[in-house]
C-alpha cells in the first residue's frame, strides 16, 4: 500500500513579491491522484534543489527548513498509516491532506447526520413527507446505533467508516440479531443509502460506498383477500363500534386501493365529478406524489354515506384510527371472521389490485393508474400471482373450443341426415 503514496516538495514563485524567493509546496499523490498545500515556508530559488526536494547548504536556516520538511513528510506517513490501521478503505490524497492541515477535525458522524436529517424532516411532515416515513428513518437510526455498539463498541462513528464491509455487516446484524426478514433488512439499508448519497453530494465523504452495491430483495407473493373472505368481512355483525369502523374503512380501501395514510387524509374535496359524470377520487399519493384517479364503486359510496353525519375533524372523510391501532384491530377482526391470513391495512390495497380489479378483467394499465404507480412493472407483480384469474380465463377459452366443436359436430350430423 505504501507504493500508492508519494510525497513531493516543490517551489512556486506566485504570491511572493521578491523575485528571488519562492514558497515551498507539499504535493501528496495517492493512487494516481494529487492534493497540494503550502508549507508556508519561503526559500531562495537559487538554494532549492528540486531533485533532492530540499534546501542546499548547511546554514542554520537551511537546516531548520529541511528538518521541517522531514517532519512534514513523516507526519504524512503517520497519517497514512493511521488511516490503514483504522480500516479506512477510502484513503485519498485529499483526505490525507485535509487530516494534515486539520480540515478533518470536525468530521461528520453517522448519528449526527441522522439527527440533523430527521430534525429537518420532522418540520416537513404532512407537506413533503409522511409521519410514517419519518418513523422509518428514526427506526433505521436506532438499529444502526445498536449495530455500532455491538460491532464497534461505540455509539457513533465517522462517516468514512461506512464501506461495503460495514454495510454487509449491518445487513447481517439486522437479519441475525434483530431477526428481520431479508426484505425488511434491505428497507433499512435503503434509508441508510439515501443519507449516504446526500453525505457524498455534500462532500462529507470522498467516495460513495453504495456505488456498486446492489440491493436485491427477494420476490414474495403479496397477501390479498378472495371474494369469499371479502363477503365474510362485509356480512359480519360487530357489537363493538371500533371494530365495525375499522372493518368499514378496510373494505373502503379494498374497493378504492388507497393506502392507509391516503384514507386517513381523505377529504371531501378529493372527490370530484369524473369524465363519465360520476364521482371519482382524485388525489396525490402521500408516498410517491403521483396522481391516483379512482372511480367510486357503489360499496365505497355507501361507506362514505354511512359516516357522512358523524362529527369528525374537518380533514377526515372517514373515521380512521392510528395505523398501529388499526392493524391491531384488524387482527381481532380476522380472528372473529375466521380469516387465517395476516390481515394488515395494506392487504386491502393488494385486494383492490387483484380480486376487485384484475380478476374482473380491468386492464392492468387502468389498475396502475388507479393505484398511482409510477411504473407499470410495480402493477405487473399483482398480475403474476393471479393463478385463479388465469384458470378462469383458460376455462372460458376451453368452453369456447368445446362450443365450436359441438357446433361443428352438429353441422356434420345435419349434413348426413340431409343426404
Amino acid at each position: 500500500m505504501q507504493d500508492l503514496l508519494s510525497i513531493l516538495f516543490y517551489i512556486r514563485k506566485k504570491g511572493v513579491s521578491d523575485p528571488s524567493q519562492a514558497i515551498i509546496y507539499l504535493r501528496i499523490t495517492y493512487n494516481g491522484k494529487r492534493a497540494e498545500v503550502s508549507t508556508m515556508r519561503k526559500v531562495a530559488i537559487s538554494k532549492w534543489n528540486a531533485k533532492a526536494n530540499k534546501v542546499i547548504g548547511y546554514t542554520p536556516e537551511a537546516k531548520q527548513t529541511n528538518r521541517q520538511l522531514d517532519f512534514i513528510k513523516n507526519r504524512i506517513y503517520d497519517i497514512h498509516q493511521k488511516f490503514l490501521n483504522d480500516g479506512n478503505n477510502y484513503i485519498s490524497a485529499k483526505g490525507i491532506r485535509d487530516e494534515f492541515i486539520g480540515a478533518n477535525t470536525n468530521k461528520k458522524l453517522i448519528m449526527e447526520m441522522f439527527n440533523e436529517h430527521n430534525q429537518r424532516m420532522e418540520k416537513l411532515v404532512g407537506r413533503e413527507f409522511s409521519f410514517r416515513t419519518l418513523q422509518r428513518y428514526k427506526t433505521t437510526k436506532k438499529h444502526l446505533q445498536k449495530f455500532m455498539i455491538s460491532n464497534y463498541n461505540s455509539e457513533d462513528l465517522s462517516l468514512n467508516k461506512i464501506d461495503v464491509k460495514f454495510i454487509n455487516s449491518f445487513i447481517y446484524f439486522l437479519k441475525a440479531e434483530l431477526e428481520l426478514s431479508h426484505n425488511s433488512a434491505l428497507k433499512y439499508i435503503a434509508y441508510l443509502k439515501k443519507l449516504i448519497r446526500q453525505a457524498y453530494a455534500n462532500g462529507w465523504i470522498d467516495k460513495d460506498p453504495f456505488y456498486n452495491f446492489k440491493l436485491r430483495p427477494k420476490s414474495i407473493d403479496k397477501e390479498f383477500l378472495n371474494k369469499e373472505e371479502i363477503n365474510t368481512l362485509m356480512e359480519r355483525q360487530f357489537s363493538i363500534s371500533r371494530l365495525e369502523q375499522v372493518r368499514d374503512v378496510f373494505i373502503f380501501s379494498c374497493y378504492t386501493g388507497l393506502a392507509y395514510i391516503d384514507v386517513a387524509k381523505l377529504h371531501a374535496n378529493d372527490i370530484v365529478i369524473g369524465i363519465d359524470g360520476k364521482r371519482w377520487i382524485k388525489l396525490k399519493r402521500t408516498k410517491t406524489k403521483s396522481l391516483s384517479s379512482i372511480p367510486l364503486l357503489p360499496i365505497a359510496e355507501r361507506i362514505i354515506a354511512k359516516y357522512s353525519s358523524l362529527h369528525r375533524d374537518k380533514y377526515q372523510l372517514l373515521p380512521v384510527y392510528s395505523n398501529q391501532k388499526t392493524n391491531g384491530y384488524l387482527k381481532e377482526i380476522a380472528d372473529l371472521c375466521g380469516i387465517t391470513k395476516n390481515l394488515t391495512f395494506h392487504v386491502a390495497r393488494h385486494t383492490f389490485a387483484t380480486t376487485i380489479t384484475l380478476s374482473n378483467g380491468v386492464p392492468i394499465e387502468s389498475v396502475s393508474k388507479m393505484l398511482g404507480h409510477k411504473s407499470l412493472k410495480t402493477t405487473q407483480h399483482y398480475a403474476k400471482i393471479l393463478d385463479t384469474k388465469l384458470a378462469e380465463d383458460m376455462n372460458k377459452l376451453q368452453l369456447r373450443f368445446e362450443d365450436k366443436n359441438n357446433s361443428s359436430e352438429l353441422k356434420k350430423t345435419r349434413e348426413k341426415v340431409h343426404f
